[in-house]
């Protein structure tokens, strides 16, 4: 084929790679009708694609189930001090038993590390490096690893036992956690990791299967440093990295030497491409998770696991703004920069996302108090409009003086003033909810010392003219008060029911 070939190949694959396949058949048949050529490539292309991507899809124990060759453990069976209870999972690094700990009288999870990760002795010490490694962190949002045993030539890791729901059955339920539950998720899990990458240690596998929520609210990231053992180089299979050439090679290159079996869809760029994977591919799928975490839908979503891998190479993730508006702006730049597809631009660390989420507020949708916020905002700007007025008619019934001038002009300025800011208030809160809360801490000051000042002068006017209208001079007093009041007590607990802080 020509280059020009090649390229309008391309071109139509990109076009049709997610469209039902008859419909994409009869499109290509009409859009390269004039080339016989390019319209075979272009279906054999299409055809290979839907094919090599189904044994991403599984998982590896279930897609090779030669890996997992041992036989399970019963009910009962002793390992050394362990006494098990039930398996409760399995994966490609082996079974996962619930167990008791009769040195200790505890409950753990012991997860039987598969025959064929132990069975090459540099392996075998890696792991148990790792392991080692694994077990120094002491983060409350990482499941705690207890010990390594090696019992008869079999190595078993006990870990803390959790009992809660992984992030991906939270996103499977199909209810979308509001703004709050994101941020406060995103800042968990940005802290558990980056208290790990400060130690140097790089979780490489990181995806909602392997993030946890407990019962009583904890989020724990599990198998920190073991997940994608043995090779640190990260290497994925060769059918993966074949995505770029438009073609595919089949499942068993999976168990080759020095190759790594991972989740392809929360894999960085640069470790499909077979480089070394840092602290910044945990980083980008951080910016994953918490984006599929917030929308229900992966950043990078395709027909096929191979689509979706394709488009972590090449394509950019849809802004995850128009798919969920209401996540605090801070929030929304942090995801976009962790999913950028070269490692210098992403966060060196997650050290550097917890630092970028710190000013971050929640913008939560408001609920039945926030009615109460806005009426708040119109009745203080009425009580402004009242106090002007009154001062008006107080500078006319006394000696028009510097002084008394002064204090009108003041009195006018600053309730003018203050009704801007509540009327911008409003306005953020009706056009663009999404910096309200970062608008309230900004005016929040000025607010408060305006409605004061407003006070202080309405007291002085009523001072001023209580010898001669002694009845005007307490509504005075007493709307200067209101509107103290207004801004030392009434204010802050509407926006505490309506936002949920003061």
């Amino acid at each position: 084929m020509t280059s020009d070939q090649h390229r309008r190949v391309r071109e139509l694959f990109e076009a049709v790679v997610d469209r039902e396949s008859t419909e994409a058949l009869a499109w290509i048949a009409r859009e390269a009708a004039d080339d016989p050529v390019v319209r075979q490539e272009v279906q054999s292309l299409l055809y290979n694609h839907s094919k090599a991507g189904e044994f991403l899809k599984q998982p590896a124990a279930e897609a090779l189930p030669d890996l997992l060759d041992d036989e399970p453990l019963a009910a009962g069976a002793r390992v050394g001090s362990y006494t098990i209870v039930r398996e409760i999972g399995r994966g490609g690094m082996g079974r996962v038993y619930l167990a008791r700990d009769e040195r200790l009288d505890r409950t753990v999870a012991l997860k039987a590390l598969a025959p064929h990760l132990i069975r090459n002795g540099a392996h075998r010490e890696r792991l148990r490096r790792e392991a080692r490694a694994a077990a120094s962190l002491t983060h409350p949002g990482i499941c705690t690893v207890y010990a390594l045993e090696d019992v008869d030539g079999d190595l078993y890791i006990a870990t803390e036992f959790l009992d809660g729901r992984t992030l991906r059955e939270e996103i499977a339920a199909g209810e979308r956690p509001s703004s709050r539950d994101v941020l406060r998720t995103a800042r968990e899990l940005a802290s558990a990791l980056a208290s790990a990458h400060e130690r140097g240690l790089v979780h490489r596998d990181l995806k909602p299967e392997n993030v946890m929520r407990t019962r009583d609210g904890r989020l724990k990231i599990l198998d920190f440093g073991l997940a994608l053992m043995p090779s640190r180089a990260s290497r994925l299979t060769a059918a993966v990295t074949d995505v770029r050439a438009g073609a595919a090679r089949t499942a068993p290159a999976l168990t080759q030497p020095g190759f790594v079996v991972g989740t392809p869809a929360y894999m960085a760029p640069e470790q499909i491409n077979g480089e070394t994977a840092d602290a910044r591919a945990d980083v980008f799928a951080f910016g994953v998770l918490v984006y599929e975490y917030a929308c229900g839908v992966h950043p990078f979503e395709g027909s096929s696991a191979l689509a979706v891998v394709a488009r972590v190479l090449d394509s950019d993730a849809r802004p995850i703004v128009s798919r969920c508006p209401d996540l605090p702006p801070p929030l929304v730049a942090v995801i976009g920069r962790c999913l950028r597809k070269r490692p210098d631009d992403r966060f060196a660390s997650a050290a550097a996302i917890v630092d970028a989420l710190v000013d971050a507020d929640d913008v939560a949708s408001p609920d039945a108090h926030a009615s109460w916020w806005r009426i708040h905002q119109l009745i203080v700007c009425g009580l402004y409009v009242l106090a002007a007025v009154l001062g008006w008619l107080i500078k006319a019934w006394l000696i028009e003086t510097p002084v008394t001038v002064a204090v009108f002009i003041a009195l006018g300025a600053g309730a003018t003033i203050g009704g801007v800011l509540r009327g911008h208030l409003l306005f953020t809160e009706w056009k663009n909810r999404a910096y309200l809360a970062r608008e309230r801490r900004r005016t929040r000051r000025p607010t408060l010392l305006l409605d004061l000042l407003i006070a202080a002068i309405m007291a002085m006017d009523a001072l001023m003219v209580s010898h001669l209208r002694a009845l005007w001079s307490v509504f005075a007093l007493s709307l200067g008060l209101g509107i103290a009041l207004a801004a030392l007590v009434l204010e802050p607990a509407t926006t505490a029911a309506a936002f949920g802080e003061e």
